[in-house]
């Protein structure tokens, strides 16, 4: 059984937190990589205590962050991406509907600043048809229909 330990994020630690965080990670992970390399304190009163300011600001910040995503991943429910592509004779697209396309489309048809990084597409579209893609936003994933039509 190992046992956890309270600790402040002094920097972004990638996977784990932003500065900041006040986080329960195990022991040994504290321990054996973040003090070690001054990534984080252990969050003691005193510590708590003088950090108290960024702590909240940062603990503001993450809240607001969640709105974020929840506000977004409600305006994609039921929404579809229009994209009309040059095809060739066969019916094939000359250029695949990448998760980049559907980003920008989503900014240009809906407004919606989601990252392409957050779209999950099974495999590029390379047909005209209906297709659906997903958006990953936080813990949360929302689907989008996408159209694709022949210019």
């Amino acid at each position: 059984m190992s046992a956890d330990m309270e600790i402040l994020l002094l920097q972004d630690v990638n996977g784990i937190g932003k500065k900041n965080d006040l986080l329960v990670v195990g022991d040994g992970f504290a321990l054996n990589f973040l003090l070690p390399q001054r990534k984080a304190l252990v969050a003691t009163p005193t510590v708590r205590k003088r950090y108290a300011d960024q702590i909240r600001k940062r603990a503001e910040e993450k809240e607001r962050e969640r709105q974020i995503r929840m506000n977004a991943a409600a305006a994609l429910a039921g929404k579809t991406l229009q994209f009309t592509k040059k095809v060739t004779k066969t019916g094939k697209l000359y250029a695949a509907v990448s998760e980049d396309h559907i980003a920008d489309a989503l900014k240009e048809q809906h407004g919606l600043e989601i990252p392409s990084e957050s779209v999950i597409l099974a495999e590029p579209i390379k047909a005209t048809g209906n297709f659906t893609a997903k958006v990953k936003l936080g813990d949360s994933e929302q689907s989008i229909s996408i159209v694709v039509k022949a210019e």
